[in-house]
């Protein structure tokens, strides 16, 4: 019975994080960009897989944008430097365009608007708001790292005496870090991708390179979309 339930605690798991439409986006993204990476810019069936769940991410993304628009009028947290309020605003102003502009997109590409020309210059303009808004989510991250180190040490400072690994607020700060050098790690990461996908250096960033550094920074995404194991998980039939 102890194993029929860490099965089922173990599958409840699973459904919380399919529920997720965030998750099921991020696991497409990997299966687009894994197919980017295998075709390399040739046609054939890779390159067909790629197309399509291009155009089939777009609907999952349908009136995303007011997510960061929320985000963006939302009151900052207590103490944060005028500078990573700002950062973290434009941010958020950046990727909300995107995601408003992909609309468009998705409008052309699947022949609801006719006009090729006007929907390949709304793409391209869509991808320089993604990538400046990825650059604005790296120097967060960034600021933010700096933040929590000094915070750790002046609280090692505090806890002479006794192992600050023991220290439950500590080891808070810790995981905060590591999640943190994670984020800015795929921040970088998704410049790189915005780079290939605009062809802005097509000799070095090739299609190969894009779906590469595209399939890890999707594979880090679900990562950060896992639930919580510290909670049970109460699946709705």
């Amino acid at each position: 019975m102890g194993s029929l339930e860490a099965t089922r605690a173990e599958l409840g798991l699973v459904v919380l994080y399919l529920n997720k439409a965030e998750a099921r986006d991020k696991i497409c993204r990997a299966i687009q960009y894994g197919s980017k990476f295998i075709s390399n810019g040739q046609p054939g069936t890779a390159q067909n897989v790629d197309r399509s769940t291009t155009l089939a991410r777009k609907v999952f993304r349908l009136l995303k944008w007011v997510n960061d628009l929320h985000a963006l009028i939302s009151p900052p947290a207590k103490g944060t430097p005028l500078t990573l309020v700002l950062l973290g605003k434009s941010k958020n102003a950046l990727l909300s365009t995107f995601l408003f502009l992909d609309q468009f997109v998705w409008a052309g590409r699947s022949g609801i608007y006719q006009n090729k020309e006007r929907t390949d210059q709304i793409a391209r303009i869509s991808l320089y708001c993604w990538m400046a808004s990825s650059v604005c989510a790296g120097l967060v991250e960034l600021g933010e790292l700096k933040r929590l180190s000094k915070s750790m040490r002046r609280l090692a400072r505090e806890l002479r005496g006794a192992d600050k690994y023991e220290d439950e607020q500590y080891r808070g700060k810790m995981r905060q870090s590591d999640e943190r050098l994670l984020a800015l790690v795929k921040a970088g990461m998704d410049v790189v991708v915005a780079v290939g996908l605009l062809q802005l250096a097509p000799t070095k960033v090739t299609p190969r390179v894009t779906g590469a550094f595209g399939f890890v920074t999707s594979l880090i995404s679900c990562y950060q979309q896992l639930p919580s194991r510290a909670a049970p998980a109460k699946v709705k039939a």
